[in-house]
């Protein structure tokens, strides 16, 4: 009995390694490769390029002060719609010392001829009142006397304005009060009260009160690589979209393109800018992040095939086209000349037809 055991025992053994090298063996052997196939369609090649940028008002004013001093008074914050000519912010002047001075000398100096012209008009009252200087004399002196009361007056309004930035014959338009040069939104107000504000000059640009922009006249302004910009030209069409407005679209033109690169990264870009429309109700803030599709050459109904089945070599294009399916998929290398690509699809121009069939993905073994 332990004789039979041990036998079956063996036999049992046995069948395992020779199942398992069975197995092996099959496993081992190459299983032919599969592919789908492809045939040529017929339809429009177009080669598209993205171009990145943002939405910017097409007029971007930046308000200033006509006088130095410090803010006391701010009138608008971002978002608020401003009209030309509305007062924006308040500036108390701080007088320039020697501005003052002179101001005040002539102040000093007008009140001196004034008491001058003063005593000489009332001598010559005297005298013409006793018929011993003549009219035309003492018109003259009249006229003097007038002129000199006018000076002091001028003068003292000039120490006015350089302490208070204020005159009396314009207070309504006084330096002191800036205001908007043009109707829009304020987009950015970057002082607070109490910032000392300068006016610009040969030297400096002066203090930005507030930035007004005109937002119902937008522009997408973006850039263009060195490489395509030879491709686009002025009044071409393309479509912005906006990343913050998944369901905007605007279909607009190029309307410029710089004449002159600027190096990014070490590549050469070119600006580029086109008028953006907003429909009714859309509301598109100065800044959003945008693009724009741009096409850059596109072809008639042409024949074309999948990019992916085309081989590569050099400047040669091949596909392999089906010749048998029994006992498996044979192709035949066959070279083609190709056309316009977007990427996607490719112009076949010769080398098959339309009926051709030609290997396409691998079929993968699951």
């Amino acid at each position: 009995m332990k004789k039979f055991f041990k036998i079956l025992l063996w036999i049992v053994v046995a069948i395992i390694f020779l199942g398992t090298f069975v197995f092996l063996f099959l496993n081992s052997r190459p299983k032919p490769e599969r592919f789908e196939f492809v045939s040529p369609d017929t339809g429009v090649i177009e080669r598209t390029t993205v171009l990145t940028g943002q939405i910017e008002p097409r007029d971007e004013i930046a308000i200033k002060p006509q006088i130095s001093g410090i803010i006391t008074q701010i009138n608008v914050e971002p978002g608020d719609m401003v009209k030309e000519g509305q007062v924006i912010a308040v500036i108390k002047v701080i007088p320039d010392a020697s501005q003052l001075s002179s101001a005040e000398g002539r102040v000093n100096a007008a009140e001196i001829a004034l008491e001058d012209a003063r005593l000489k008009y009332e001598r010559n009252t005297l005298l013409y009142d006793r018929k011993v200087i003549s009219r035309e004399e003492f018109e003259s002196t009249q006229t003097a006397y007038n002129q000199a009361r006018e000076e002091l007056a001028s003068a003292r309004d000039a120490v006015n304005i350089v302490k208070q930035g204020v005159s009396r014959y314009n207070a309504s338009e006084a330096n002191t009060q800036v205001r908007a040069t043009i109707d829009g939104l304020v987009l950015d107000v970057p002082v607070k009260v109490g910032t000392s504000v300068i006016q610009a000059n040969t030297f400096n640009d002066g203090t930005t009160i507030a930035t007004v922009a005109d937002m119902s006249n937008l522009i997408f302004k973006g850039t263009v690589d060195e490489t395509e910009v030879g491709s686009l030209a002025v009044g071409m069409p393309l479509s912005i979209t906006i990343g913050a407005i998944p369901d905007f679209a605007c279909e607009t033109t190029v309307e410029y393109i710089s004449p002159k690169g600027t190096e990014t990264n070490g590549a050469n870009t070119f600006e580029l800018k086109a008028a953006v429309t907003a429909p009714e109700g859309v509301n598109i803030r100065a800044g959003y992040s945008a693009n724009a599709n741009v096409a850059l050459d596109h072809t008639g109904s042409v024949m074309r095939l999948p990019e992916s089945v085309i081989e590569f070599a050099g400047d040669s294009t091949f596909v392999y086209v089906l010749t048998d399916t029994v006992p498996t998929q044979q192709f035949r290398r066959t070279s083609v000349v190709t056309g316009l690509s977007d990427g996607i699809n490719i112009e076949v121009k010769s080398g098959i037809d339309s009926t051709t069939v030609v290997r396409g993905t691998k079929i993968s073994d699951k």
